[in-house]
């Protein structure tokens, strides 16, 4: 991946290690810390299904449910990603 400032070899996500990140994924939206990724999934720890995002300029989420233990996304369905709330 290139960028204005410098170049990087990255696959997108390892610069979110370690930090708390949204997905955007074709039928659901999860947030929790990031703690792995490959090229067919990223695992998210303290993690949460979001049912209701609220106002995207306020602080955390309307209605966010905790999920049970570590969670694997397929990478394949993620539409966006960042770091929001």
């Amino acid at each position: 991946m290139k960028r204005l400032v410098e170049e990087i070899e990255d696959d997108g996500f390892t610069p979110f290690l370690g930090q708390r990140i949204t997905l955007l994924c074709m039928n659901y939206f999860y947030t929790g810390k990031l703690i792995a990724t490959n090229k067919d999934f990223v695992e998210l720890t303290d993690a949460a299904i979001i049912y209701e995002t609220g106002e995207w300029n306020t602080k955390g989420w309307k209605d966010a449910q905790p999920l049970p233990g570590n969670v694997r996304v397929r990478v394949a369905t993620i539409e966006a990603y960042g770091a929001w709330k």
